[in-house]
This record gives structure tokens, sequence and C-alpha cells, in this order.
């Protein structure tokens, strides 16, 4: 009988430990989607400043640069694309055409030496350099934030917790396209 109540007492007290092992993974990979998801509300907060930038840099260079309307429709395209997206793998694709679209628009200036000093383009150019910076650590945060949760739910002991309690990889990162990793021609 004794035997039995110590055999009982080491399966519990065993059941305990692993149990409040796989409560507390699991609360750690709570913690970490939680992350993820306010990282990427930092994110969408610095995408939307940026488009909320874009109509007036476009209305100054359209002053400007009347011919140039292939690249400005592009910005405009690729700004409403950011604000219908409906999901973040489609936030992600609109804010990369985004990018490409205003590197486009950017190098404009080169052309119109007039825009080049006018006071609102300048302006305009400091406070989309500013934001896009901001962009630039949104998205590497968010990045890690989704690096260490994927680690998390793959490597053992977590990924027990991760698939009992059914928490998946997210593959949402930010990656750079090949459009964005081309040297933007400036010509004079």
């Amino acid at each position: 009988m004794k035997r039995a109540l110590i055999i009982v007492g080491i399966v519990v007290v065993v059941g305990l430990i692993f149990g409040s092992q796989l409560i507390g993974s699991r609360n750690e990979l709570v913690t970490e989607r939680n992350e993820i998801d306010a990282r990427w509300a930092q994110v969408d907060n610095d995408m939307k400043r940026r488009a909320d930038l874009i109509p007036n840099l476009v209305e100054t260079v359209k002053g400007y640069a009347k011919q140039e309307q292939t690249v400005i429709a592009e910005v405009a395209n690729a700004r409403a694309a950011l604000l219908g997206a409906r999901s973040k793998s489609d936030e992600i694709n609109a804010n990369n055409q985004l990018s490409g679209a205003l590197g486009r628009l950017l190098v404009l200036q080169e052309n119109y030496p007039q825009l080049k000093s006018n006071e609102n383009f300048l302006r305009l150019q400091d406070e989309l350099a500013g934001t896009e910076n901001r962009i630039a650590v949104s998205r590497r945060d968010y990045n890690e934030a989704i690096k260490k949760y994927n680690t998390d739910v793959e490597l053992f002991p977590k990924n027990i917790a991760a698939s009992i309690f059914n928490f998946k990889r997210d593959d949402a990162y930010f990656k750079t396209s090949e459009e964005e990793k081309k040297t933007p021609q400036v010509k004079f």
C-alpha cells in the first residue's frame, strides 16, 4: 500500500511539473504572438503615415512634372492598394509596390531642378525620409518578433505546447522585393 502511494505521489509530482512547464510554454507563446500583433500595428501605423504624406508629395510633383503621369499614377495605384489591403500579406505586397513607385517618383527631382528647390517638396521629402526610416525600424522589429515566435514554435519542448494549443508558424515576413534591390537610375 505504501509503495502504491509513493508511485501515485511521484506520478502526480511529475504531472504537475510537466503541466506547469506546458502552461508556461503556452503563456510565452501567447505573449510572443501578442508582441507580433503589437509590432504589426506599429508597422501599419507607420505605413499609414506614409500613405497620408503621399497625396501632398504627388500634388507638388504634378505641378512641375506634368509629362510624368505614369510615375504619378503608379504611386496613386500603389497607395490605393496599401489602403485597400485586407491581410498582412496583401499589405506587405502593397508596401513593396509603394516603395518602388516612391523611389521612381523621387528620382524625378533630378530631371526638374525647380522641383528640387521647391520648399514644399523639400519639406515633404524630409518628412517622407523620416517616415521611411521609421518604417524600416518597425519592419525590422516586426520580423524579429516573428522570428522569435517561429523559433519557439519549432524548438523542443515548446513545440509540444505549440502543437497542443494549435500555435502555427507565421511566415508574414517583410522581404525585399527584386524591384527594391535594383539601383535607381539617375540621369542628368
